[in-house]
């Protein structure tokens, strides 16, 4: 059941923001705090990543589950019986559709891509870490690490 009228609704969507969300500012001070320098919302890069460890060639995205559809085969039929079934999925399916376009394309400039969910870094911001410092690891191996910071 609808417990929102639609100006509550309109003013919760109206507020939704697309940069420096509660995840990108938690993420990002876990990486100050190991000393890390990053850039943020990097327009450089296809697909404007969240955040950019230059150094080491990698583009991270701080992923809302609901708009980026995170367990997709489990949201979609859920959205289908709700208000404005065609709306969301629709949205919905192009956020996926992009966010994997964008993918490929920084994989294909060699760029190292990660995304993150909403709630794993809420949860567990260290573990995230973990995942980017193993990830630079990985690439000083590989060579993907840059001479000089872009």
């Amino acid at each position: 059941m609808d417990r929102l009228t639609p100006e509550q609704r309109h003013k919760n969507m109206k507020n939704i923001k697309s940069k420096d969300t509660e995840i990108e500012r938690i993420l990002r001070k876990a990486l100050r705090d190991k000393g890390y320098g990053y850039r943020k919302n990097y327009k450089a890069l296809p697909g404007c990543p969240d955040i950019v460890l230059t150094k080491y060639r990698i583009a991270i995205f701080c992923d809302s589950e609901f708009f980026h559809g995170k367990d997709w085969e489990v949201l979609k039929p859920q959205l289908e019986k709700g208000k404005n079934a065609d709306f969301w999925i629709n949205k919905i399916s192009k956020n996926i559709e992009r966010d994997d376009a964008v993918n490929k394309e920084l994989l294909y400039l060699n760029w190292t891509v990660i995304r993150f969910w909403g709630k794993e870094i809420k949860k567990h911001p260290e573990i995230c870490i973990q995942v980017i410092e193993e990830t630079i690891f990985e690439n000083k191996l590989d060579g993907t690490e840059l001479e000089e910071e872009l």
